[in-house]
């Protein structure tokens, strides 16, 4: 509860409005209580000052007509339509300031929630699935908001309306009160029993939707694999497995449910009709006068109904409580500390001279298994560095540990002569530009995609990078040209030209360094050539981080790194490379030109 209490400091700001809200709710419990005893003495008319609040109600609308005698059934008719208006009135500021305060408290919640999110490190996505993500910032919210705003306020008004109702019993009948008490806690401890059953069941309930929910997402993302392997039986079984599931919980949960309304039933209207029948004992001994009767009933019954309201209100309440703790525990996580405003002008002190250091690295989920040892490298300012090595060797690990996505376990990076983990993050990024081997282009148009990479890019420039990047044919062809849309994560489009937009997305951020992931690794011959031209005017007078599978894309690089098993085992040229005889690189040449020999004998192309 002490965590969650943290959610308040957005309501902080509200404050003013969030109290009156809770003392008209407050006014508005009273009112209920004075309500129905007046329903109570419609029954049987009498001294108006035995109704809770009635002198001051009758003094209320004296104020207006002094004529008004309620002692009849009109003048309590009158008093009933007065109170009925004031609390309608106060019900409508009070929902209206709740509202309010909500509102303005979640926009702030979900604000701070996503910023929070996409600021995270990139472990924290690895172990994260995106489906919880994405429903704590939906359905979590939304469960905090109802919670402030209906939950809370619920609580507050039945603990009123119990509070202030049974002090009301006791000047009534303290003999009549105590009967009515007694039978309470046999209702009370048998609701708690019922709800705990139901609160689990309910949970485990909204856990096996969860999992449902989860069946649909991955289903769906990888709806190509679902299609191409003809395995929609095996999805939908998997699904219909999980919805059965859903249904047991829901017939138990129904079970239980049902026992319980056949409780309130025979209990809750037992424990009144032992109350009506002791307060009619009373009124015969006279020991309770007649109009009063009607009221303690009434009053019996709104009481013992919130006494029963505020027991859900309270697990409600609990479940939201829950909800709060964990996205505050999101909200309230380290970061990376990244910046939430557009990078300061630093490229005129950024140097692009990269050198890394006995630098050694392994993630953070698998400290056993080391990914990168003893890594020892320079690259001049505008000069083109290669990584090869077999899969698993530690090339896209470079990369990540370049752009900061982690922090060398061991060893140190440097950007000229100034450490990399002195940079702000968002500043050494803003000067990179990445293009990875599967591009996932946004799901807006391609003008959209291209200017991801510099949202304040003049047209000239979009002009020039379509030109530049060879995507000003293909995107000709479109009747919408560079406004068409994408489709999610650029499924309309092939795989050639997601690549050249994301290649146009780098070059309108005219970066000092550039990194590509193996770039044209899954592309045909075509699509590789337009790729690999582009590709060459985006890395030229850059400082270039080229990780490649193709080794005939490389022979231009003034460097070229071997890695295996996360060591570098050769570095140098092309051609210092090549003339190693019993050279890793060499065989890995060699293999590759005769696998390609044999596939172009075929008409095919290796990927």
């Amino acid at each position: 509860m002490k965590r969650s209490l943290a959610v308040f400091r957005y309501i902080k700001p509200y404050s003013l409005a969030f109290s009156a809200g809770i003392i008209l709710l407050s006014v508005s419990g009273l009112l209920v209580i004075t309500i129905t005893a007046l329903l109570g003495l419609l029954m049987t008319p009498g001294n108006m000052s035995t109704v809770p609040g009635g002198a001051l109600t009758a003094k209320f609308i004296h104020l207006f007509s002094s004529t008004v005698d309620f002692s009849s059934t009109k003048g309590v008719l009158t008093a009933l339509v007065v109170l009925l208006l004031v609390q309608g009135v106060f019900s409508f500021i009070r929902v209206y300031l709740f509202a309010y305060v909500t509102e303005n408290a979640m926009l702030e919640l979900r604000s701070e929630a996503f910023k929070k999110m996409i600021s995270q490190s990139m472990d924290f996505y690895h172990n994260s699935k995106v489906g919880d993500l994405v429903t704590r910032i939906s359905s979590d919210v939304s469960t905090v908001q109802e919670t402030l705003t209906i939950t809370l306020a619920e609580f507050i008004r039945q603990t009123v309306i119990i509070v202030f109702g049974l002090g009301c019993l006791v000047l009534f009948s303290w003999e009549l009160t105590l009967v009515m008490l007694c039978s309470l806690p046999v209702i009370m401890i048998t609701m708690v029993i019922f709800g705990k059953f139901i609160r689990r069941l309910g949970k485990e309930t909204q856990d096996k939707v969860a999992d449902s929910g989860n069946i649909v997402n991955e289903s769906l993302m990888g709806i190509v694999n679902v299609k191409s392997y003809a395995n929609e039986w095996l999805e939908w079984n998997k699904f219909r497995s999980s919805a059965e599931k859903i249904k047991a919980f829901g017939m138990k949960g129904a079970i239980w449910r049902g026992m319980f309304g056949t409780f309130i039933i025979i209990f809750l209207f037992g424990a009144l009709g032992l109350v009506i029948g002791w307060g009619a004992y009373l009124n015969q001994k006279g020991e309770l006068p007649n109009e009063v009767l009607p009221q303690f009933i009434m009053l019996t019954g709104l009481v013992a109904g919130s006494i029963g309201g505020l027991a859900a209100q309270l697990g409600t309440l609990q479940r939201g409580v829950g909800v709060i703790e964990t996205i505050m525990d999101l909200i309230d996580s380290p970061d990376e500390g990244v910046q939430f405003e557009k990078p300061a002008e630093v490229s005129q002190k950024f140097s692009a001279l990269l050198r890394m250091k006995n630098v050694s690295f392994h993630y953070p989920t698998r400290p056993d298994v080391p990914v990168l040892r003893g890594i020892n490298f320079e690259i001049l300012e505008g000069q083109k560095l290669a990584i090869v090595g077999q899969s698993g060797s530690g090339k896209s690990t470079i990369a990540a540990i370049i752009l900061r996505f982690f922090d060398p376990i061991d060893g140190e990076v440097f950007w000229g002569d100034k450490n990399a983990l002195d940079w702000d993050k968002t500043e050494l990024r803003s000067q990179m530009a990445f293009v990875p081997q599967e591009v996932i282009l946004f799901g807006g148009t391609i003008r959209d995609n291209i200017l991801y990479g510099n949202p304040n890019a003049s047209q000239s420039e979009i002009d020039q990078v379509v030109i530049d990047a060879n995507i000003e044919e293909f995107i000709s062809n479109f009747p919408e040209g560079l406004d068409t849309l994408v489709g999610e994560r650029g499924v309309q489009l092939s795989g050639g030209q997601r690549q050249r937009i994301a290649i146009a997305r780098a070059m309108i951020r005219n970066p000092k360094v550039l990194i590509l992931d193996e770039a044209t690794s899954a592309l045909d011959t075509q699509s590789e050539k337009q790729v690999q031209e582009a590709l060459n005017r985006l890395m030229k007078g850059r400082t270039s981080v080229v990780i490649a599978h193709r080794l005939s894309t490389i022979k231009d690089c003034d460097q070229i790194l071997v890695l295996e098993k996360g060591l570098i085992m050769e570095h140098g040229t092309h051609e210092e490379l090549i003339a190693q005889p019993q050279g890793f690189y060499r065989k890995m040449l060699s293999m590759q030109n005769v696998l390609d020999e044999n596939l172009n004998a075929n008409g095919q192309k290796i990927a």
